[in-house]
């Protein structure tokens, strides 16, 4: 790479950080884009929250019980006498009071869709079943047609506190609740019974600022009920909301975590369940990039609670079913109180991390040990800084890279170093060769240990430097998947970061490649033959290998197929990784390091008289042996 290329990629550089600035909208165009956005989410969480309504008014209706106890039609009233009337009304009294005891009164009524929010979150409480119906992100959107994103498909699943009282199982998924509103954030719903003094009441309050909605169960006047016993039930299925939903699927599951243990979670590519064997801090539904959480500080029992997940196959409209039944450790009273609170929105490492719930943040997958570790801190704060500027995601990852590449450069020197001080040696090698043949493999390797030892040159040096920077390259592999940041961040031909570019669709499907072509992960490939090329003039000879560069080479056509679906962002990075390396390697091999004067160094080592290391002693030693034992074969 001569000086005209280095300057020609400063100049991409600087066009692209131009090009940036001049496309970047302004405050205003930013104002009045969210404004817009807002009003057509409100107008579609409306439609959606009416279509529930409808939905459940159905149900309800076909719930009622039939013949004689079904509410009379006008036209039908008019030709009915008042007994009969008002014997088919004692009938239908006595069938609710007969199913539903003292809450037959809760078992009748109209239902209505009672809407609070905050600045991230709408809610639509249903009155009819006291649930959560429509969950609304404010700040999000679906990619398929931008539509306002729900966590759940609305009326996918039950929904319910249930308990027995005496021998009837009651459910709240089988009352109506009066609605009670506590200003925009909150709304108490309260299921009354024919005894005033015992009633159910349930109470949603969004927190001011954040992505919690605190629940609240209370029995009231009802002794006889033990809420060790009461169980929360909620099944719930999850949208497709993003680019690939193969890819999506890949990261739906349960997650949870027991109180004297690290977080857990249930399979992410089959049918999983499991029965909870100890006290749960909390269990979340997890999506791609956002989660529904049950949190209890005082936990979860272990007593019949359980967790499931359920593939959905060839559905393109939803993502997998998430099935939780918990109970909770709390002793009789008069006024019983269950609490929890349920976390609903994004896997930002940041966000969920402030929560202050233990290991919430590892709902995220960052890798594990030291991969994780790179992750939370050196990636994610660089990266966080970076965002601070406001600038496109494409730009700020070029930045990381440059960034990454900085902190490990002189890993990167030390390394090239090794390369050379092991190439200078090159004539020695080539003579040790010739004096011994390749059945003599043993005083080869001997007189090989014995110049590098002369030398002063250890043949692990630039082995060690290669093996602290895989993490690094591990780490990126987590990161960018996980990276909500990237979700429909746009950057040059890719719509979104978080998921694969595409320049061409094919009228065909290529086992393990797919349908479409990636020009991120082209141009990744490319530059990966490019960097094996110059590494390879930069790296020594290796004798007995023939097929290493066979692996070379292939390598980065398995790439090409390996990663053709993966987030163009991590493509990106990949590629920005391969030509910031190219251009290290030419500039430190160019204006750094002088080979001539490296193999005056060796020679002048090989000269002085060096003293043998324990470990030199104990390789010679070990070859000795090998040699007395292959003579008595003989």
């Amino acid at each position: 790479m001569d000086r005209n290329t280095i300057t020609g990629l400063v100049l991409i550089v600087l066009i692209l950080f131009g090009y940036q600035y001049l496309t970047m909208p302004s405050a205003e165009e930013r104002a009045r884009m969210q404004r817009e956005q807002d009003s057509i989410a409100a107008l579609a969480i409306e439609k959606q929250a009416r279509s529930a309504d409808s939905a459940l008014a159905e149900k309800q209706a076909a719930a009622a019980p039939a013949g004689p106890l079904t509410a009379q039609t006008p036209a039908m009233a008019a030709d009915t006498t008042g007994a009969d009337t008002l014997n088919a009304d004692s009938l239908r009294q006595a069938h609710l009071t007969e199913r539903f005891g003292i809450f037959s009164t809760a078992a009748q009524g109209d239902n209505e869709s009672i809407i609070i929010a905050n600045q991230h979150l709408q809610v639509a409480i249903n009155t009819f079943g006291a649930r959560p119906n429509v969950i609304r992100l404010k700040e999000y959107t679906t990619y398929h047609g931008h539509k306002p994103l729900l966590l759940a498909v609305p009326d996918s699943g039950a929904y319910e506190w249930n308990f027995f009282l005496g021998n009837r199982k009651i459910s709240t998924k089988d009352m109506n609740f009066t609605a009670e509103r506590l200003g925009d954030t909150g709304v108490r719903l309260k299921a009354p019974t024919t005894d005033p003094g015992k009633f159910i009441q349930v109470t949603y309050q969004l927190d001011s600022n954040s992505w919690f909605m605190n629940t609240t169960l209370e029995l009231v006047g009802m002794p006889e009920v033990d809420p060790r016993n009461l169980m929360f039930h909620w099944n719930l299925t999850g949208f497709h909301n993003e680019k690939h939903r193969p890819t999506e699927e890949q990261k739906c599951t349960v997650f949870f975590k027991y109180f004297n243990d690290d977080r857990d979670y249930l399979s992410e590519t089959k049918d999983d369940a499991r029965k909870f064997e100890a006290k749960t801090n909390w269990v979340a539904f997890k999506q791609d990039f956002f989660t529904v959480a049950m949190v209890r500080d005082d936990g979860f029992t272990s007593n019949g609670s359980e967790a499931s997940i359920t593939t959905l196959p060839d559905d393109t409209l939803y993502s997998k079913r998430y099935d939780a039944k918990l109970f909770f450790p709390q002793e009789p009273s008069d006024h019983a109180v269950l609490d929890m609170r349920f976390y609903l929105g994004p896997n930002q490492f940041n966000t969920l991390r402030q929560t202050g719930i233990p290991e919430f943040s590892r709902i995220i997958d960052l890798g594990w040990g030291i991969f994780g570790w790179m992750n939370r801190f050196l990636v994610i704060p660089i990266f966080n800084f970076l965002h601070g500027f406001n600038l496109s995601y494409g730009i700020i990852i070029l930045v990381l890279t440059i960034a990454i590449k900085v902190l490990l450069l002189p890993l990167t020197y030390k390394n090239q170093k090794s390369s050379v001080r092991m190439r200078a040696l090159k004539p020695e090698m080539e003579a040790i060769n010739a004096k011994y043949s390749k059945d003599e493999p043993l005083k080869r390797q001997q007189a090989t240990m014995d110049l590098y030892r002369k030398a002063g040159v250890s043949p692990v040096a630039g082995c060690l430097p290669m093996l602290i920077q895989m993490p690094v390259l591990y780490a990126m592999f987590r990161f960018f998947p996980s990276s909500i940041e990237l979700r429909q961040q746009p950057f040059l031909w890719a719509d979104d970061l978080s998921s694969y570019d595409s320049i061409l669709t094919l009228p065909f499907h290529i086992p393990a490649y797919g349908s479409h072509v990636s020009l991120f992960t082209l141009l990744m490939a490319a530059s990966t033959i490019v960097y094996t090329l110059v590494n390879s003039k930069q790296m020594p000879q290796q004798q007995g290998m023939p097929n290493m560069k066979v692996m070379m080479y292939l390598f980065p056509v398995m790439m090409l197929f390996f990663m053709n679906s993966l987030p163009s962002g991590l493509s990106y990075y990949y590629l920005l990784a391969n030509l910031i390396s190219i251009l290290q390697m030419t500039v430190i091999s160019k204006w750094m390091i002088d080979e001539g004067k490296v193999r005056e160094q060796l020679l002048a080592n090989m000269k002085a008289p060096r003293k043998k290391s324990k470990w030199q002693l104990r390789i010679e030693e070990i070859q000795k042996q090998q040699q007395q034992q292959a003579r008595k074969r003989r």
